[in-house]
């Protein structure tokens, strides 16, 4: 595999130099924001997208909360089993960054010693994006869009092959897509039990929500709203 990285004849590797030539054309504040952007930003907005996304779910209430806060949990979770999943793939592998192997790339982070394939930031965002998916469609779309922007980002700034943000998309994507129904069979009990809890019950749904979406003061209110906001993809 690593000795694909070495051939400056293969699409990999002319696609690698077409997206890293943009940042050779771009100003330099734009590379910041874009360095910046791809080695952290991306990550935190779909922690926040995710958070939003359990927002959403929590003041919508509904018999289907503690379905839709599982899944939220998952997500994260997925990311992390794919990120450790991912490490013997990368020592098996053994595929050096790109610009150890090839000349002339404009490298926007420095310090990046590890193997290249398959990206952690590419796994990480999709496993995500497609647990948020599970969730609700509406956010999960938003979230591929984010993790498709990661990717590009890896490979505009000089430390992925386009190939190692695939082979990242694809992990990330089997393991929260695979494991989602065991995941789902054990969180989602776990959930409608601290939605029973008085205190506990408000990570599940808002005060005065109940699980069949109904406003406690006045009944009906939330319904309709539930009834086209819901979206549970699961």
């Amino acid at each position: 595999m690593a000795g694909l990285a070495e051939s400056g004849s293969n699409p990999d590797v002319d696609l690698l130099y077409d997206i890293n030539g943009l940042a050779k054309d771009a100003p330099l504040w734009f590379d910041r924001v874009m360095e910046y952007v791809g080695e952290y930003g991306i990550l935190l907005a779909t922690v926040l997208l995710v958070l939003w996304c359990w927002l959403s779910v929590r003041r919508r209430g509904g018999a289907e909360a503690p379905a839709s806060v599982a899944a939220l949990v998952w997500a994260p979770l997925a990311a992390g089993i794919a990120v450790l999943i991912n490490v013997p793939i990368r020592g098996f592998v053994e595929r050096p960054r790109p610009f150890l192997s090839h000349e002339g790339l404009d490298v926007l982070v420095s310090g990046k010693t590890d193997y290249s394939f398959v990206s952690d930031h590419a796994t990480i965002t999709m496993a995500m994006a497609v647990g948020l998916f599970v969730a609700n469609r509406k956010f999960g779309f938003y979230g591929i869009g984010l993790a498709l922007l990661e990717g590009f980002c890896r490979v505009y700034m000089g430390v992925h092959y386009p190939t190692d943000v695939v082979g990242g998309f694809a992990l990330g994507t089997a393991v929260a897509l695979l494991l989602s129904p065991l995941a789902m069979a054990l969180l989602t009990p776990l959930m409608k039990a601290i939605g029973r809890s008085p205190r506990a019950g408000l990570l599940i749904r808002a005060r005065g929500t109940s699980y069949d979406g109904q406003d406690a003061v006045i009944p009906g209110a939330r319904k309709e709203a539930g009834a086209e906001e819901r979206d549970l993809a699961a």
